[in-house]
């Protein structure tokens, strides 16, 4: 799984995509066809419903943006990575790390959420 940083990036790049139709074109490329997206703030399965979990995101931070925070640490079809969201190139309101399960063919199935430092 030598591309799994790359991937990751382009996971992130989705979080941040503002336009509806870039970012669900990339959510058709990046996951399988029936994934599935859990955190702390609910459960979005299907493509759609993670289209409009990421939306709902940004409409609760706008202007922010996702950034990796360290390396991302994988094995077998399985990765882990911290993440940040915060004003570009300013300090993080919200610190995560998310674990990604893909498929055979490296995109991704399921990912688990999970948020280390939320506004209070």
């Amino acid at each position: 799984m030598s591309d799994v940083q790359q991937r990751v990036e382009r996971y992130l790049a989705v979080w941040n995509e503002t336009d509806p139709a870039a970012r669900r074109a990339a959510i058709d490329e990046l996951w399988t066809e029936h994934p599935a997206y859990v955190d702390p703030l609910g459960v979005a399965e299907g493509r759609d419903a993670i289209d409009a979990f990421v939306g709902a995101a940004q409409q609760q931070f706008p202007g922010m943006v996702f950034r990796p925070a360290g390396t991302v640490d994988a094995h077998h079809n399985v990765a882990r990575f911290t993440w940040e969201l915060g004003p570009e190139g300013g300090e993080a309101i919200v610190v995560g790390f998310d674990v990604a399960v893909f498929a055979d063919d490296g995109r991704f199935d399921r990912v688990h959420g999970f948020l280390d430092k939320v506004p209070a």
